[in-house]
């Protein structure tokens, strides 16, 4: 049977944490949503919107006598919001964060929370460049992949969260932190670098507006997110965005040289390879 939870007290009420409360309400999982915010006005148009219903600027008021609690702020302050609520949760309260890093996140929860573990690290990799309540969508979770921390020390917990995930839709890999931050930051991190690089290069051009096409749109797309979200990930993920930045520019220094000097058969054998890459990538071969 799924967990239904009486208060559920959301930490920032954007895309995530706005679509979490939704899908909650919508499966009717829950009686109640606290919605946390710095901004008055955002909190206002969250309730307008009928995504939460009490407005809170105070994190740790708001996490007072909560079922489940999730911190939806950037990486870099989900250690510090963590420090503040610990002491207010119930010893039954589930809690778990949306960041898209887990590292830092779950060794700074593992030394600091009392045992057993109620905090459980999650990362939905349901997030697009929009954010804000206004783009909240009950339906956000389905069909995607959420990853858990792994920890063995905290399986009760680690069991809750994955039934809240998949309640809303989503599915599940357990998987260590810090591997989850090696591979991520491949597949989505430096991803995310390479697409604001494409679009300064393309801007320091002048007007190129009228050259605009799809393959601009698609590469680049996911540069119009938030910057201190992507901050905060490459702040809390840096050895591994690091080392597959410098694999980065290796290759492109490769293909730099292919293409100054006319190396017809290696760039074919590039593009070949890259295509053949990315469906194995993407579980297409």
């Amino acid at each position: 049977m799924t967990q239904r939870y009486g208060a559920v007290t959301i930490i920032g009420v954007g895309l995530l944490g706005g679509s979490l409360a939704l899908a909650l309400k919508a499966r009717q999982l829950t009686d109640t949503v606290r919605g946390v915010g710095r901004n008055p006005e955002t909190l206002e148009k969250a309730a307008a919107l009928g995504i939460i219903d009490q407005e809170y600027l105070d994190p740790v008021e708001a996490c007072r006598g909560a079922d489940l609690i999730v911190v939806c702020t950037p990486a870099g302050a989900v250690p510090a919001m963590l420090d503040a609520i610990q002491p207010v949760c119930e010893a039954s309260a589930l809690v778990t964060d949306v960041a898209s890093t887990k590292a830092e996140i779950c060794e700074h929860a593992a030394r600091t929370w009392p045992a057993p573990l109620r905090f459980i690290g999650s990362h939905p990799m349901a997030g697009s460049e929009k954010f804000g309540p206004e783009h909240a969508t009950p339906t956000l979770y389905e069909g995607c992949v959420t990853i858990v921390d792994s920890n063995p020390a905290a399986a009760e917990a680690r069991g809750e969260v994955t039934a809240l995930w998949q309640a809303v839709g989503a599915r599940v890999v357990a998987i260590e932190p810090a591997l989850h931050d090696a591979l991520v930051a491949r597949t989505s991190h430096i991803p995310h670098i390479v697409a604001g690089c494409v679009a300064r290069l393309a801007a320091s051009s002048g007007d190129v507006r009228p050259m605009v096409g799809t393959g601009f749109r698609d590469v680049t797309r996911v540069a119009a997110g938030r910057p201190e979200l992507w901050r905060d990930i490459c702040l809390t993920n840096r050895k591994a965005i690091a080392e597959g930045l410098e694999a980065l520019e290796r290759d492109v220094a490769d293909v730099r040289r292919m293409v100054a000097e006319g190396r017809a058969e290696e760039l074919d054998a590039f593009f070949a390879d890259a295509q053949e890459a990315r469906g194995k990538a993407l579980g297409e071969s």
